[in-house]
């Protein structure tokens, strides 16, 4: 069972840095596609970024120049570096695993995708 767990979500003041993380375990991280998606209070889960088994990375244009994903294959950990947050960039994020790491989010979500449970990033002066 693909299993993931996020952590590093917090309070940040806007145009600051946060770095999330996600563990996994169960299986081999290097042979499936990562993603991290996120919700907004009152809004749709939505795609941020994904990386496939090869390190290409594909991302949403509100985040582009500004996020960067990454992952380490030997520790089994996906990251979400984020820089010059904005409030709206506030939501719970979510790691997730076996995605479809294409050019459009919509196909991101996969039917035996595995979830996270999220962690909380909050971007407030």
């Amino acid at each position: 069972q693909l299993q993931v767990v996020e952590s590093g979500g917090g309070l940040v003041q806007p145009g600051g840095s946060m770095r999330l993380s996600c563990a996994t375990s169960g299986f081999t991280m290097a042979n499936y596609a990562m993603a991290w998606f996120r919700q907004a209070p009152g809004k749709e889960r939505e795609g941020v970024s994904c990386i496939n088994s090869r390190a290409r990375t594909v991302y949403v244009d509100s985040v582009k120049g500004r996020f960067t994903i990454s992952r380490d294959n030997a520790k089994g950990t996906m990251y979400l570096q984020m820089n010059s947050l904005r409030p709206e960039d506030t939501a719970v994020y979510y790691c997730a695993a076996n995605v479809g790491c294409i050019e459009n989010p919509i196909f991101w979500v996969k039917p035996d995708i595995s979830w996270g449970q999220g962690t909380q990033v909050t971007v407030s002066s």
